[in-house]
């Protein structure tokens, strides 16, 4: 990856991800469940699907970040320091959220969508706080970048 592409990454990725989360998560997901039909067990199954393609999504947008973080870095240190620290945290968060949160959310849709009612659970309120935290830093990021980039 050559310095500039790896600038317009670093500075367009953070904005692109942002959107992504804020239409999904903020925007898509509440309102899926206000439509007329749908019912909790089929909201949760559509729900799944989204949230999977967009974890996807996201691993595959914060590798692309880190790529162009290191291209950026080689040899200079323009854009280390606190774009790193902040992916770092862009990276913890999504791992907490597709290895921990997310399978365990899986499993309880699971369990609501074959009828049984299991007990009530935080998992969601940690989820969206992961969101949240997101929702920071991404701009953080972008802005920072931004900031640092030689005209």
């Amino acid at each position: 990856m050559t310095a500039r592409l790896a600038a317009v990454v670093l500075l367009a990725v953070p904005f692109v991800w942002l959107g992504m989360v804020l239409a999904i998560s903020f925007l898509e997901t509440p309102l899926k469940f206000r439509a007329p039909g749908i019912t909790l067990p089929l909201g949760l199954g559509i729900g799944r699907l989204v949230f999977r393609a967009l974890n996807a999504a996201e691993l595959l947008l914060a590798a692309a970040l880190t790529l162009a973080v290191l291209t950026s870095t080689a040899g200079r240190s323009t854009i280390a320091g606190v774009p790193t620290t902040v992916l770092i945290g862009l990276w913890a968060l999504l791992v907490v959220q597709v290895a921990v949160l997310r399978p365990r959310l899986d499993r309880r849709a699971h369990q609501i969508i074959g009828g049984q009612v299991p007990p009530r659970s935080r998992l969601h309120l940690a989820y969206i706080a992961a969101e949240c935290a997101k929702v920071i830093l991404l701009p953080t990021l972008g802005i920072v970048v931004a900031l640092r980039l030689e005209p």
